[in-house]
């Protein structure tokens, strides 16, 4: 970024390390990281005191896409805000779908068709899937690797997306979802083309596994790296893989049966050591389990429609009330609570973005670090901007 040479002086010198009394103890240097990527999530930043390279405090700076998705949504019909979820976790746009039409199931008492269950269960893990090996992919990248990994991730990822693609007509902004179900129905030659590729994704996760997880400098970077204690996440609200890599068992699929996960049986991976290693092999069992998940409703999608002829598009207005859905989101609980006073938009409109509440133990995480394990301790926990800021 270039600063004009008729700007003030303190916005001239707003990026520069300056050295700091730490209260007689010796100098600290203190470090701006970003608002450019620091690695490739967003645009973030993290302003770091340093103790020669030992990290002392560290402040998450967030905001920089705030795009106030909240009270756009309650300016707006139900319906109208669907397409605006998938500019939350852009990367898993499905799975936003899927919370909020859950969250306005739940308002109203709406049924889903059974097939329509079916398909959301096929899609939120495929965009589990694609999340997971971009999320490995991208955390190699950031220790300093080739991009050989990420590149292996994007392959699949390509092959997940171009079936989004063809069922919903948009590669990552699918706006699928519907109250009561799903907007279109997939046709027998797209689960066919589904079956194909799941049956590659076993090899792809066998070959991922080999390229990484006995990697000695993979090893040697990230074991007993990024410490996030059980107690810790549990008091700071953290889900998803970082709170099963701390060894808590805790998936809302189990623990809420939400949709028809209680017919599909599936391990939950926990970790050991509660380190950026165990964070990356929880993500790395966890696409196995998922590969699982959606064989078997492949194999098990009944016919049928895929919306409830009752539900209502027009015309939407649900009695007054409140409702919180959820769902396990690739990246940890992704939350809608809605207010309703009986209008056609909503009376309050909330978001428990799972990025954010992750985001929050980064400090905790990288104290007594080095700074060169910053950035790697910061990807091993796997934001999307758009849901941070939202």
């Amino acid at each position: 970024m270039t600063i004009p040479a008729h700007a003030p002086e303190q916005l001239k010198n707003w990026n520069r390390p300056r050295i700091i009394e730490p209260g007689g103890d010796g100098d600290l240097l203190e470090v701006a990281m970003g608002p450019h990527h620091p690695s490739t999530h967003g645009v973030f930043r993290m302003d770091v005191a340093l103790d020669g390279e030992r990290v002392i405090r560290l402040k998450p700076v967030f905001g920089y896409l705030h795009r106030n998705h909240e009270k756009i949504a309650e300016s707006v019909s139900y319906l109208a805000s669907m397409p605006y979820t998938d500019r939350l976790d852009y990367i898993c746009s499905l799975t936003n779908n899927w919370a909020y039409a859950l969250a306005v199931e739940k308002l109203t008492s709406q049924e889903v068709p059974e097939r329509a269950e079916y398909l959301r269960v096929i899609l939120g893990e495929l965009t589990r899937i694609q999340n997971h090996a971009s999320s490995i992919g991208f955390l190699i990248q950031e220790m300093g690797a080739s991009g050989t990994p990420l590149m292996y991730a994007f392959r699949e990822r390509e092959k997940i997306l171009d079936l989004f693609e063809a069922l919903t007509g948009s590669r990552m902004m699918c706006n699928y979802m519907r109250f009561g179900g799903c907007r279109v129905d997939a046709s027998a030659a797209w689960l066919d083309a589904a079956r194909k590729v799941v049956a590659g994704l076993p090899g792809f996760v066998d070959e991922f596994d080999q390229l990484l997880s006995s990697n000695e400098i993979l090893m040697a970077r990230t074991q007993g790296v990024g410490i996030l204690r059980p107690e810790l996440a549990v008091n700071a609200g953290v889900t998803g893989p970082m709170l099963r890599a701390s060894g808590i068992n805790y998936d809302i699929r189990k623990v809420d049966s939400y949709g028809i996960y209680n017919r599909f049986p599936f391990r939950v991976p926990l970790g050991d050591h509660w380190d950026v290693y165990d964070r990356f092999m929880i993500r790395m069992l966890e696409m196995r389990e998922s590969i699982k998940i959606v064989e078997q409703a492949l194999k098990d999608i009944p016919a049928g429609p895929v919306m409830d002829p009752k539900a209502k598009i027009r015309g939407f207005r649900p009695k007054a009330g409140e409702a919180y859905g959820r769902i396990e989101a690739p990246k940890g609980e992704l939350g809608f609570y809605l207010i309703s006073d009986g209008g056609p938009n909503p009376y309050r409109y909330r978001v428990r973005p799972p990025s954010l509440i992750n985001l929050t133990v980064l400090e905790d995480m990288c104290l007594g670090s080095d700074i060169a394990d910053v950035v790697l301790i910061f990807g091993s926990v796997d934001i999307v901007l758009g849901e941070v800021d939202r």
